[in-house]
């Protein structure tokens, strides 16, 4: 399966979830948002959300700053 996240392609072997992503990524979920194909999808939704071939995933992460 082939997903984009934040425009870079990877591949992964079988289904995959929105939270097993971040972990195979080593991407910490904290102050996090996650879109699926310009989707907004809730944290509490992760762990359920199947990804399909070709979604587009963007991660956007708050950072501080003032």
């Amino acid at each position: 399966m082939n997903i984009h996240v934040n425009d870079e392609p990877h591949h992964f072997a079988g289904p995959l979830t929105l939270f097993t992503l971040l972990n195979l990524l080593d991407l910490n979920p904290a102050g996090s948002a996650l879109a699926v194909n310009q989707v907004i999808i809730p944290r509490d939704n992760w762990p359920a959300h199947l990804l399909e071939d070709g979604d587009q995933v963007l991660l956007f992460q708050a950072i501080a700053g003032g």
